[in-house]
């Protein structure tokens, strides 16, 4: 680390690195009598029973427009979040597995939904209730201006009718990971956004990010305890089915100050000091939100990957798009059999088995064909970069490699087998060692942070865990192993694997035969 003064988020993710040395002394022993339940309950308000829409109606065309609006809404949340299936735990209770993984199985996130007011869903805020696949209307007021105000008039709130809010219950994760837990719950809020830009396109839904907000309007606005929770994303909810909500894309981001003055900080006050400082004020001014498209559009050209090798050895990645069926009849089943595995065979991926779970993930124009969203919403995805430890891939020698998506190609920066290091750089965990490849997603965080703010290290960990949801859906779509990894000796990575050190690991995908 340089003389140079530390940002409160750099601070953050220096002091939650996990270290060798450090490691064992930080750990603790876990009191499961004090296990926070992953589920939030209100005492007054009133349910809309979503179950009966799951299976959808028999005649589509000759169903009512009352059915079919209710059906649609029912499987965009039930694919986006909703409980999938259940197990049997050693001490005998059932534990509830939903669409999108979640770290330790602790499942911090929340859905709430705004309704401007509809003749189908009255003004009003709902929260999503995961284990009765049902709405909760809590308050009946009409909030639209708020939430507008609240996230400084962002022009795809002018049109659209539904908004969602991802929120986060801080301690249902910092009970077992502690500060670091903060990196793990946008990391579980990424996967959640993936699986909502994909249910969307089988649900005629399109989600329009909104990353910028001023965070203690919203938490009012749902009447959050902002010392135990908050929110993290949200969700304007186009319906493509209404012509007047296709509407552009726009920007996803506001920056914040960075801050390098903070107090001596005890563990344990990492996460809520940090998620304070990071926040926007409702005064903010001068916002001005841009057209996505239009920006897109004008850097088509000028695109280029950040890491060029010399003398590294190129492999193009040409492939066919992954196959999702006719009218994606295929992805609807796989978000709702989607697992997180947990033994790997430790034998071989083929290269193109490789090159499509890449192309699903970073090349989404390649499957507007097949009725996907060719450009869905990130925050800004050009702050990610990937490496991919090669343990066992057919065609591919071992090694690390870093990949340029925009030239789609794989650079080797490292030649060796590093099934030993994995293990350990996953903290003992098998699925390092008996992958066949690792990904990991890194950011330069200093420059990252020179561009947005300290708020960027939330963007970073949500764009991480949205390709992570792309890695997963895709992976059990060809039938392979995939699970994501979140702890990791984190400065031992860039050391172990040739990774610059500028490059702040955020997270690892591991993928595999299925043992």
């Amino acid at each position: 680390m340089s003389d140079a003064p530390v940002t409160i988020a750099q601070h953050y993710h220096e002091r939650t690195k996990y270290d060798p040395e450090t490691l064992a002394s930080k750990a603790k022993g876990l009191d499961f009598s004090q296990q926070p339940l992953p589920f939030k309950t209100y005492k007054l308000g009133s349910e809309i029973d979503l179950k009966p829409y799951l299976e959808g109606p028999s005649d589509a065309v000759e169903a009512p427009a009352e059915t079919l609006w209710w059906s649609r809404l029912s499987r965009f949340l039930i694919n986006s979040y909703g409980l999938t299936a259940k197990v049997m735990t050693v001490n005998g209770s059932l534990f509830y597995l939903r669409a999108a993984p979640s770290a330790g199985g602790l499942y911090p996130a929340e859905i709430y939904l705004i309704s401007r007011g509809t003749s189908l869903l009255p003004a009003g805020l709902y929260n999503y209730q995961v284990r009765t696949h049902s709405l909760w209307r809590f308050w009946d007021d009409h909030p639209w201006q708020s939430l507008q105000e609240a996230c400084f008039w962002h022009p795809a709130l002018e049109s659209t009718q539904l908004a969602l809010v991802i929120t986060a219950v801080f301690y249902r994760s910092a009970w077992r990971y502690q500060d670091r837990a903060y990196r793990r719950i946008y990391l579980d809020s990424g996967h959640l956004i993936g699986n909502l830009e994909l249910a969307g396109t089988f649900t005629d839904y399109r989600p329009h990010l909104i990353g910028g907000f001023a965070d203690e309007a919203v938490n009012n606005l749902l009447y959050l305890d902002a010392d135990q929770e908050g929110a993290v994303a949200i969700a304007a909810l186009a319906d493509l089915l209404q012509v007047g909500q296709n509407l552009p894309r726009y920007g996803t981001v506001l920056p914040t100050p960075s801050y390098t003055e903070y107090p001596t900080l005890p563990d344990g006050d990492l996460l809520p000091y940090l998620h304070r400082a990071t926040q926007l004020p409702l005064t903010a001014s001068d916002v001005r939100w841009s057209n996505a498209d239009a920006s897109s559009s004008d850097q088509a050209d000028t695109l280029e990957d950040k890491y060029n090798f010399p003398f590294c050895l190129k492999i193009k990645l040409n492939t066919a798009p992954v196959d999702w069926g006719e009218n994606l009849e295929e992805l609807e089943p796989t978000i709702l059999q989607r697992r997180s595995t947990r033994r790997f065979s430790g034998a071989d991926l083929t290269l193109e088995e490789l090159k499509a779970l890449l192309d699903f993930a970073y090349q989404p124009h390649h499957y507007h064909d097949q009725g996907f969203d060719s450009a869905p919403d990130y925050f800004d995805l050009s702050l990610i970069q990937t490496f991919i430890a090669v343990s066992g891939i057919t065609g591919l020698d071992e090694g690390c490699y870093y990949y340029a998506p925009h030239t789609q190609e794989l650079r080797q920066i490292r030649f060796k087998n590093f099934r030993k290091e994995l293990h350990y750089l996953c903290l003992g965990q098998d699925l390092g060692r008996d992958a066949s490849a690792v990904l990991f997603h890194t950011a330069d965080l200093k420059a990252a942070i020179a561009q947005y703010g300290d708020r960027v290290y939330r963007y970073l960990h949500l764009d991480a865990g949205h390709l992570g949801q792309r890695l997963n859906l895709a992976a059990v779509r060809l039938q392979l192993g995939v699970s994501g990894i979140g702890g990791f000796f984190d400065d031992q990575v860039n050391e172990v694997l040739g990774i610059p050190i500028d490059e702040a690991v955020l997270y690892i995908t591991t993928l595999g035969r299925p043992a």
